[in-house]
């Protein structure tokens, strides 16, 4: 499929779903929201800052809340695709046109809009790096015992070295850390980080 240059093109592109995202569209545009297109997808900012976004694939649609974690979500409506991962970014997906509301989606969009007024934004984290990184005793230990397995770890960036230090740490019981600690040393000695393989697809 080829990358849309409007978001009358997106629609087209995603022709499955038209009648759906151009109701979503019409909802979108009755509020005081600028349409935009980034990363060949509509968006919907405010003063520039990104509030929501409409999305379609193969089985379902929705809306992107980029600060969607500060909504209340009274109704129960969204989801965090990737939890532990995804810290502000929520989505309200449906699959078809009688899951929309109207009256819903526009609601959380208004709330949306006057929370990116209000400036709630998460502040990204800071960066990790060699010096500020706390190495789990256990996972200190376990490398100490093959200088090959320590030298592939020092040799990963500290953001993957951090995902393996928290992936131990928050083992709660010590035989989840020795399992943890067994499954992770293949991986480390390919080079590879915790998450690698979702990062790719």
């Amino acid at each position: 499929m080829k990358k849309a240059t409007s978001v009358e093109e997106y629609i087209e592109n995603n022709a499955h779903f038209k009648e759906e995202l151009t109701l979503l569209r019409d909802l979108l545009l009755q509020t005081e929201l600028e349409e935009t297109l980034k990363w060949s997808a509509p968006v919907y900012t405010i003063n520039g800052k990104n509030v929501v976004g409409l999305g379609a694939f193969k089985n379902h649609f929705g809306i992107w809340f980029f600060n969607g974690v500060f909504l209340k979500d009274e109704q129960g409506l969204l989801i965090n695709a990737q939890e532990d991962k995804t810290k502000a970014l929520r989505q309200m997906r449906f699959e078809n046109l009688s899951e929309i509301k109207k009256e819903a989606v526009l609601s959380y969009v208004k709330e949306a809009i006057d929370n990116q007024k209000l400036g709630k934004t998460v502040k990204p984290a800071k960066k990790v790096t060699k010096d500020t990184l706390e190495i789990p005793t256990e996972l200190s230990q376990f490398l100490k015992q093959d200088k090959n397995l320590l030298s592939c770890f020092e040799a990963l960036t500290p953001f993957k070295q951090k995902e393996y230090a928290e992936y131990i740490a928050t083992a709660k019981r010590e035989a989840t850390k020795t399992s943890r600690l067994e499954k992770i040393k293949p991986m480390i000695e390919n080079g590879q980080g915790l998450n690698d393989k979702y990062r790719n697809c």
